[in-house]
């Protein structure tokens, strides 16, 4: 048990990580120019999002069932619930950047002329700050569960 539990948190840990470099990485191309190979590799680094996120909830699940803790530290802990919530206003935010890198991506192969709209390049911005300040709180909220709040 001692293993599955440590092992559970160490790739949940990982994934999180990782998840912020992405959110990291999007936040610094988005400020450059958007070429078409920009474009193409933030498509890539969104499609990783996606599936960093999922990883992190399979994994999220496997360390309430079956963590050290049980299920009970976590069902009744308000942190808890605030971590998830903050987990899935991040998630919430990323829709409409991800619906618009793939929408300029599939436009910048199409046209080699492409420049993404101002309007639209000025609203993804604004949800990537968004994403990147509520992710902020994820590690707060979990630095606050581990020692114990909420419950």
């Amino acid at each position: 048990m001692d293993t599955t539990d440590l092992v559970l948190a160490i790739f949940h840990h990982l994934l999180v990580f990782s998840l912020a470099g992405i959110i990291g990485a999007e936040f610094v191309l988005i400020r450059g120019d958007l070429s078409a190979a920009t474009l193409k590799r933030l498509a890539g680094i969104d499609r990783h999002y996606g599936i960093i996120a999922s990883l992190i909830i399979i994994i999220g699940i496997g360390r309430v069932i079956y963590g050290l803790k049980g299920w009970e530290f976590y069902v009744y802990n308000w942190v808890f619930w605030a971590k998830i919530a903050a987990f899935a206003i991040v998630g919430m935010l990323s829709i409409i950047p991800t619906i618009r890198f793939i929408s300029w991506n599939r436009q910048a192969s199409g046209s080699p002329g492409f420049q993404v709209p101002a309007a639209e390049l000025a609203s993804v911005k604004t949800y990537v700050r968004a994403e990147a300040f509520i992710f902020l709180l994820i590690p707060i909220f979990a630095a606050a569960m581990a020692r114990g709040y909420g419950y």
